[in-house]
């Protein structure tokens, strides 16, 4: 249903092809923003770009977060077709396989913090100066539960980069609220998206099934950006019901 908050709003979604990213991209445009999605596959963005025509008013463009000079291109392009960026929902996030500090390798190590960290910042960085210039402006950064609490099932790079999420926003949060811009950090525990595949034993379909849904992360998302301007939710962590990373009953990836 259209959402008066969101009547004329131009949100710009990274990593939007699948899972959260996705999920997020449709709840808005149902809701009557116009979304432009970003991201790597040209496969997901092919079908995100359908699913978000059925949805609302929507397009894609073809953008790899780690690249800066292809951010501050594609940011410039949506400012150029649109006018402007209201949302930005930073959703682009990788992990590995080998993961661990016995098996990571540096390469591995640079490409999480290239995309999870840098890519993330590169958006922030190229989306402000317009929402300072209107004074107004919201960015949601997808962190993870692993940003506040680490586990060896995620990995170093990706602990490390999740908690730095955190740290970026609250930046935002203290330097530009007096700017009118809102920063949100949404922490999801385990949600049933492709980045389960990447993962040394990748969950069941049962598992999966328990898990937070990307649907359920797009409500969250569209809550967040449908708040009064006056009000901003600095923080959101989500979770399963069947919490596995406090059950107990994850697999920790062997030496």
């Amino acid at each position: 249903m259209p959402s008066a908050e969101l009547k004329g709003k131009v949100a710009w979604i990274t990593g939007g092809g699948s899972g959260i990213g996705l999920a997020g991209a449709i709840a808005l445009a149902k809701a009557g923003a116009h979304v432009v999605v970003s991201g790597r596959s040209a496969e997901t963005l092919k079908n995100a770009e359908k699913e978000l025509r059925d949805a609302g008013s929507g397009e894609v463009i073809a953008l790899d977060v780690a690249d800066q000079k292809e951010v501050a291109k594609a940011a410039a392009e949506i400012q150029k077709r649109r006018g402007h960026i209201d949302i930005l929902v930073n959703s682009a996030g990788v992990n590995l396989p080998k993961r661990s500090f016995h098996n990571v390798s540096v390469e591995g190590w640079d490409q999480v913090v290239a995309i999870n960290l840098s890519g993330m910042f590169y958006c922030c960085h190229a989306v402000l100066p317009g929402m300072r210039t209107r004074k107004d402006g919201l960015i949601i950064n997808v962190s993870s539960w692993a940003g506040r609490y680490a586990s060896a099932l995620t990995g170093p790079a990706y602990n490390a980069t999740k908690r730095a999420v955190i740290a970026l926003t609250e930046s935002i949060t203290i330097e530009e609220c007096a700017n009118g811009i809102r920063a949100t950090s949404i922490l999801p525990g385990e949600v049933a998206t492709p980045i389960m595949e990447k993962r040394p034993i990748p969950p069941s379909k049962e598992e999966r099934a328990r898990m937070a849904q990307p649907e359920d992360l797009g409500k969250a998302i569209l809550f967040v950006a449908t708040m009064p301007a006056r009000t901003c939710i600095n923080e959101m962590v989500i979770a399963p019901t069947w919490n596995r990373l406090i059950l107990g009953g994850l697999e920790t990836p062997k030496p």
